[in-house]
């Protein structure tokens, strides 16, 4: 007998960033009525205007609302029964807006802050990244004292972030002739596609198992050294690359003398920060230098082994591009 059960209504905040976007295709793909929060439903900006009209073409209901409008976000929350956050960097803290609308409208069941990346809460990270990871830390401690229903993400490393650069800190392309390694490059770090970062997200909504847990990402096919990434890279395109390794004292000294105001071209965040994420996870080995129990988190792929995604098979992607850029040249 098919179930009769009812799909949470979804509220998404942040729905036009960079993750925000994979997090709506994945709840309406998954039969979500799925609803994201914007200031202008009608932007005069041509690139944000593409994506509202691409949430509408995906069946997103807009509502007209504002991080910082408390009566717009009350209003919003009590027509749906979870709400995801996606928010960028610099509106982290500002999702205590969130909280005090989800206590005021009393009805959700379910509240995911934006984290995507490291557990904040096992964390080891020098400046500014470790006051980046509190910042997120104390949301969590807000969430859990007001008593709202929480899964907390962690998604450790966007693929489509790192990967095209084999993991290097303001690469622009995939490297053909020598690659600069952080450290001893032998800590591991787990690289997750975006799309699948959406999809154990909206999966994870409903299910009882996630319910005040944090879901960490780490399928053991995508949790790689840097220098198994390489390697993985030099056998696929044939070819041997010039390792250069940075030991920690030059990557402090990188940290420190980076301009605070200077963006890593390959993000959207300062270098100095970056290098300090870089740091916790490619020296440190933050991403997995701790073990998952069940009092406080459960492991995606464990959860949901339906959903089978490699570095390997992300990393043909951009073989791909290689072969073609080569063959246009001829």
């Amino acid at each position: 007998m098919a179930s009769t059960v009812e799909k949470s209504k979804v509220l998404l905040i942040g729905g036009t960033g960079y993750i925000g976007k994979f997090i709506a295709e994945a709840s309406v793909r998954s039969g979500h009525r799925t609803f994201a929060l914007v200031r202008d439903t009608a932007p005069s900006d041509p690139s944000k205007s593409q994506i509202i009209q691409k949430l509408k073409d995906l069946g997103v209901t807009l509502i007209q609302g504002d991080l910082y409008n408390h009566e717009s976000l009350v209003k919003a929350i009590r027509a749906v029964d979870v709400v995801v956050s996606a928010v960028g960097y610099a509106q982290l803290p500002d999702q205590v807006n969130i909280i005090a609308a989800i206590k005021e409208s009393g009805n959700i069941k379910r509240f995911l802050p934006s984290e995507y990346g490291n557990d904040v809460d096992r964390v080891n990270a020098v400046e500014p990244g470790k006051s980046t990871f509190a910042k997120k830390a104390q949301l969590r401690r807000a969430v859990e004292a007001e008593g709202i229903p929480y899964t907390f993400v962690s998604s450790n490393f966007f693929a489509g972030r790192f990967l095209p650069t084999l993991g290097q800190v303001g690469g622009a392309v995939l490297p053909t002739d020598k690659v600069v390694i952080l450290g001893d490059g032998n800590p591991k770090a787990v690289f997750v596609a975006e799309e699948d970062v959406a999809t154990y997200t909206i999966k994870a909504i409903d299910d009882p198992r996630t319910l005040n847990k944090i879901l960490y990402m780490r399928p053991p096919e995508n949790t790689l050294s840097q220098n198994e990434l390489v390697s993985l890279w030099e056998k696929m395109i044939g070819k041997t690359l010039e390792r250069v390794y940075v030991p920690e004292e030059e990557v402090m000294r990188r940290i420190q003398d980076s301009s605070s105001s200077e963006v890593a071209r390959d993000h959207t965040l300062p270098v100095k920060l970056m290098l300090a994420i870089c740091h916790s996870v490619y020296i440190l080995g933050d991403h997995v230098n701790f073990e998952i129990k069940t009092s406080f988190g459960v492991e995606a792929s464990q959860l949901y082994p339906e959903i089978i995604y490699t570095v390997a098979e992300y990393l043909n992607r951009f073989v791909k591009i290689i072969e073609d850029t080569i063959c246009n040249s001829w």
